[in-house]
C-alpha cells in the first residue's frame, strides 16, 4: 500500500516561513450558526429592545451560564 501523498512532489515548501502569521495577542472570533427560525426570532427581539443582535445573544448565554454554574 503507498501511503506517500502526491501534493508531497507538487508543492514545495522549501521557501516556507513558520509562524509568518502568527500572533500571540490575537482574538479569534468564530462564527456561530443559529437555526433559521431561533435567528428569526432573536433578531425580532434585538430590534424591538434596540440592541445589537450580538449583544442579545451574549446576554442570553452569560445568563446561561450563570445559572448553570449556580447549580454546580
Amino acid at each position: 500500500m503507498n501511503n506517500e501523498d502526491p501534493l508531497d512532489r507538487e508543492i514545495d515548501f522549501s521557501k516556507g516561513v513558520r509562524g509568518k502569521f502568527y500572533r500571540p495577542d490575537m482574538k479569534l472570533r468564530i462564527p456561530i450558526y443559529l437555526e433559521e427560525t431561533l435567528l428569526g426570532s432573536l433578531a425580532e427581539i434585538a430590534e424591538r429592545r434596540g440592541i445589537n443582535l450580538d449583544d442579545l445573544v451574549s446576554d442570553l448565554l452569560r445568563r446561561d451560564l450563570a445559572i448553570v454554574d449556580a447549580l454546580r
